[in-house]
């Protein structure tokens, strides 16, 4: 094939194709007389490994493993492509485990609020495990903002101690910043919300896309694996 022909077939441009070979996702092309590029099926399945794989992994991820079945032996190729699968299957559980946190805390009623029942940085820190550094940065992103006492020191009421609860729940599940900042601010006003239901729900279609993703990649490997077996 020429580089048009698996440009087409992978949906990749020219050059884009040509910087796949540069960067050892593919083997380098043989050459025509007239210094042509010819490529075989074994650089059309690393092509379209890498395009499924960097839409599972991402495109730094996706280049180191298809270079690694480039080589032998293959045991440390397939680890990396174990790795992936464990990484999608440890934010599959976190996000399981969110979605019973969440559930949990919006049904909770805050009652006979005193303000004893507030706590400090380090207690909520404590109480969440994590870092008081992080809920000083969830403060500064106004993800969770606390009271000051008069001398000026943090203290979180149990409306905010929740708040705290989703945000590191949801920071758990995967979920970035920004999108965080425009959610909480609903959950403040409607703490029953569905917003953190429907946040789970668009962040499992995601896993279960890049899930499908690496499967895709998966089978082109596999092909790439037989196709240099076949010329070794």
């Amino acid at each position: 094939m020429r580089t048009a022909a698996v440009a087409r077939r992978t949906g990749y441009s020219v050059q884009q194709i040509r910087n796949l070979e540069r960067d050892g996702v593919l083997p380098p092309a043989t050459r025509t007389a007239t210094g042509y590029r010819i490529y075989a099926e074994v650089h059309l399945q690393s092509a379209l490994a890498y395009r499924a794989l960097a839409a599972a992994t991402g495109p730094t991820e996706a280049k180191k493993i298809v270079r690694a079945f480039h080589q032998l032996p293959t045991a440390p190729a397939l680890a990396l492509l174990d790795t992936a699968h464990a990484r999608l299957a440890a934010e599959r559980a976190e996000l399981s485990q969110a979605r019973e946190a969440a559930r949990a805390i919006s049904a909770e009623r805050i009652e006979d609020v005193h303000p004893t029942d507030a706590m400090t940085v380090s207690e909520l820190a404590a109480a969440l495990g994590v870092r008081p550094s992080t809920l000083r940065h969830w403060h500064a992103e106004q993800l969770v903002v606390p009271d000051r006492d008069p001398s000026g020191t943090r203290r979180y009421t149990p409306a905010q101690v929740r708040d705290a609860r989703i945000v590191h729940q949801l920071r758990k599940a995967g979920y970035r910043i920004p999108p965080l900042r425009a959610l909480m601010p609903q959950l403040r006003r409607t703490p029953r919300s569905p917003d953190v239901a429907a946040a789970l729900t668009a962040r499992d279609a995601s896993i279960t896309t890049r899930s499908r993703a690496l499967l895709d990649g998966g089978v082109a490997l596999s092909a790439v694996l037989s196709l240099h077996a076949q010329t070794a």
